[in-house]
């Protein structure tokens, strides 16, 4: 976002469609921008704090399209998606292989995907599968940012220590880490830069 612009309160979104597969996705050249996240992350609060509807995200929690895509129109011109969460316990391993399937196959193959937004719980992060999304990020040299989402759960000192920690760990490599917290909108704004330096098309950039 340029520094004339105005920074939207919120990242308006509409729900396009859910795609059982990566054939099925919309077929254009719109930029996305990819939420991932264990299914205990908080993932779906997050994208319905920084637009601005509680329901947006209430899609991907209904029975049956655990397992899909959600695309997500915005008035910037690129999508946001809501990849499958992973990890519920009481999933069967099957369907948590499917989920990391599905999820795989988005990031090798969607040639749209300009970023990735992945949401942890900051008192339980870097688990197995976030792992697996900052070493594919790395490898495929895709901008990565994380939230250590649910960071009103911990005191200002705590927080402090654990945001220095997670950077520690992830030094470099086109990687960026905020606090956030979709119960207060914590790092809202934070977050909202840089989805609108994303989203924008690039044949629109100063247009």
């Amino acid at each position: 976002m340029s520094e004339s612009a105005v920074r939207p309160d919120r990242i308006d979104a509409t729900f396009l469609k859910s795609a059982p597969s990566l054939a099925e996705c919309p077929q254009d050249a719109l930029p996305e921008v990819a939420f991932a996240g264990r299914s205990n992350a908080g993932k779906s609060s997050v994208l319905n704090q920084v637009t601005g509807n509680r329901r947006l995200a209430r899609a991907s929690k209904t029975p049956g399209r655990t397992q899909l895509l959600n695309f997500f129109a915005t008035p910037l011109g690129g999508r946001l998606v809501d990849l499958p969460g992973y990890g519920y316990a009481k999933a069967a391993k099957a369907q948590q292989q499917a989920w990391r399937t599905h999820v795989e196959r988005y990031l090798s193959h969607r040639v749209n995907l300009v970023a990735l937004v992945l949401v942890m719980d900051i008192r339980h992060p870097f688990e197995p599968f976030d792992r697996f999304i900052v070493d594919w990020a790395r490898s495929a040299h895709l901008p990565l940012h994380i939230l250590l989402n649910k960071a009103d759960k911990l005191r200002h000192g705590a927080r402090v220590n654990a945001l220095r920690e997670a950077t520690r760990s992830i030094a470099g490599g086109g990687i960026s880490i905020q606090l956030f917290s979709a119960e207060t909108g914590l790092g809202r704004e934070e977050l909202i830069d840089r989805l609108c330096v994303w989203l924008v098309p690039p044949t629109r950039e100063g247009g």
